[in-house]
């Protein structure tokens, strides 16, 4: 399972997707909104996703992550829109035979998700908003401004 969704994310669905009576071990993983950020207040996030761009691009690291470790089954849900303070943004179920392979993948997983998949989180915070990434923001809205910048000289 590898979904972008715009409800909250089913920690019970995910484990769920990866149950296998070959697995010792599920792992998961939640991102959750938290209240506070670089010195900021934070009031909420909101993710921008290229839907099938980014499922896809989720799958794959699901197909690498099982390349790299013996793993049984892999799940990544990711929100899109507004999420609240303590609400969940991601989500990821590993499971495998034993412990270590499915933390060492739901560690990498994340990690990667974070880098490569298109999704971008804008935060509200008191005071202000901000694109948070290293991608800073979908490529429309860079682009926009980047032509809007060039229009000012």
């Amino acid at each position: 399972m590898f979904k972008v969704t715009d409800g909250a994310i089913d920690l019970a669905r995910l484990v769920r997707a990866v149950a296998d009576p070959r697995a010792g071990a599920v792992v998961t993983f939640l991102g959750a909104t938290r209240n506070e950020n670089d010195g900021r207040r934070v009031v909420r996030l909101e993710y921008e996703a290229f839907t099938a761009m980014a499922e896809r691009e989720m799958r794959a690291l699901g197909r690498e992550a099982a390349r790299r470790w013996p793993l049984r089954k892999v799940a990544v849900a990711h929100r899109v829109g507004v999420v609240p303070v303590g609400e969940a943004s991601v989500g990821i179920a590993v499971s495998a035979a034993h412990r270590a392979e499915a933390f060492a993948a739901c560690h990498w997983l994340i990690d990667r998700l974070k880098e490569t998949v298109p999704i971008w989180k804008k935060e509200h915070f008191r005071g202000g908003v901000v694109w948070i990434g290293a991608q800073q923001g979908p490529p429309a809205r860079a682009a926009r401004r980047r032509k809007g910048l060039r229009a000012q000289r």
